[in-house]
């Protein structure tokens, strides 16, 4: 008797909202059964019985802060076993405000959820991928990784810049294996990541074609992936920006960066 063929499984952290819960919506649509991970147990409650009822695979929600020291250890036990044949390293949050506003606590969090949680999953899933001979592993890392540093966004953008490094070393190590890593660099992004930061009035005045749904980045991610792109940044303007953020002087990227930090962002 023949086995009864399994459908493949997709791992998405940030999974509630925005760019992750566009990533579950499109991996569903493709067949792909998904253990969604994020905080919010009601949202992810709800997504699961969306999908469900819309595409006839399974959803294993779970309610997990990436934040807590012992998270991915009980992420990975909570999935049983389970192969995952595509990571979508998603989840992420800004913390607004200087530096030195914050206790340290708050910004080691922070660190655990922007980098080591997606250096502990990495890790421990690529292995298998590369026993298989197959896998993606998409990390979903920032433009902000690819502009000057500015003042009240200090670990942000420090951390979009590892994750764009790590994911095209670590695509480098893995190719050979058949897996492909990929680091999608979104800019503005119609999501609840401003809400959160509390930066949606500032940014409210941006013009409307700096603006990509996630719906689109998470498209052209996935696209990105399957063709072996070790980085995307998706939208012709996002990519201008990034290549003229490499190409002016620094000293006049820090002059608009000092300029625009006041603007948009609580500072004194």
């Amino acid at each position: 008797m023949q086995p009864i063929p399994t459908r493949p499984t997709a791992l998405v952290t940030g999974a509630s909202a925005g760019i992750g819960q566009a990533f579950c919506r499109l991996l569903a649509s493709q067949g792909y059964d998904i253990i969604a991970v994020a905080r919010r147990s009601e949202r992810l409650a709800s997504l699961a019985r969306e999908l469900n009822s819309a595409h006839a695979i399974e959803v294993l929600p779970l309610s997990i802060d990436l934040g807590a020291p012992d998270a991915v250890a009980r992420l990975l036990s909570a999935m049983a076993g389970r192969d995952i044949d595509v990571l979508i390293n998603n989840a992420g949050y800004g913390v607004p405000g200087r530096y030195l506003s914050h206790e340290w606590s708050v910004h080691e969090r922070f660190q655990r959820v922007m980098i080591e949680s997606v250096a502990e999953l990495s890790h421990a899933l690529v292995a298998p991928m590369c026993a298989r001979g197959r896998g993606t592993i998409i990390n979903v890392a920032s433009l902000a990784g690819y502009l000057p540093g500015s003042a009240g966004h200090t670990l942000y953008a420090a951390s979009k810049a590892w994750m764009i490094r790590f994911s095209e070393s670590l695509a480098l190590e893995c190719e050979v294996d058949g897996v492909r890593v990929c680091a999608l660099c979104p800019g503005f992004t119609f999501s609840e990541f401003h809400d959160v930061t509390g930066t949606r009035a500032q940014l409210a005045s941006l013009p409307k074609w700096l603006w990509m749904s996630a719906e689109r980045v998470a498209a052209e991610g996935w696209s990105a992936a399957a063709t072996g792109r070790l980085v995307h940044i998706p939208g012709r303007i996002n990519r201008l920006i990034a290549m003229l953020a490499g190409a002016l002087p620094r000293a006049l990227t820090h002059a608009v960066s000092r300029r625009e930090s006041r603007r948009f962002r609580d500072i004194h």
